[in-house]
């Protein structure tokens, strides 16, 4: 399947979602970030709808315990990828979504400013599917062709942006295979 960015600022091959919790970019801000994200609602619970529900503003805390230590977050990423290889897309990609919170890349600071942010359905500690790699690899090419500042060095994790406070997408996370996946 090809990807493509849409004039739009949505990928041809992503559902979109749209999430209340994006504004505008900084005037004259160059996307040059992609920041990987691990997530998975309730923790290491898949297949499910609460990423989505929680991305657009919707999730119902009465459905786990752990929902109502997140219920006042506001929170959006510009996708979602699932463990089936479903992309999701809750912001274009022109839009600031509110994914990396306090951070920062390279002496700059709010990286949601200048960056793209990339859930993936998982956890830390359990590895992804292989299907999400090579999703992530194509949305990543079809990403660097329309933001060409992305460059390899420019992909990253939100644990190295937000170290100490975030730690996804975690230490199983595969970046050689991503590379490899990148340079196919």
């Amino acid at each position: 399947m090809k990807i493509e960015l849409l004039p739009e600022g949505v990928l041809s091959a992503a559902r979109y979602i749209p999430s209340p919790y994006r504004d505008i970019r900084p005037e004259g801000t160059i996307i040059d970030l992609i920041v990987v994200h691990g997530i998975s609602l309730p923790p290491a619970e898949f297949d499910n709808d609460y990423i989505e529900a929680f991305f657009c503003g919707e999730l119902d805390s009465s459905a786990h315990p752990y929902f109502e230590t997140i219920k006042e977050l506001s929170v959006s990423a510009h996708l979602l990828i699932k463990r089936s290889g479903e992309i999701l897309q809750f912001v274009p990609f022109a839009e600031r979504a509110w994914h990396a919170g306090q951070s920062c890349f390279q002496g700059r600071e709010r990286c949601n400013d200048f960056s793209i942010g990339i859930e993936l359905e998982g956890t830390d500690d359990l590895p992804y599917e292989k299907v999400q790699y090579e999703k992530l690899a194509k949305v990543i090419k079809a990403l660097q062709q329309v933001y060409p500042a992305i460059t390899r060095d420019r992909i990253v994790g939100h644990s190295h942006i937000a170290p100490g406070r975030k730690t996804d997408p975690g230490s199983v996370f595969d970046w050689h295979y991503l590379d490899c996946l990148l340079i196919a």
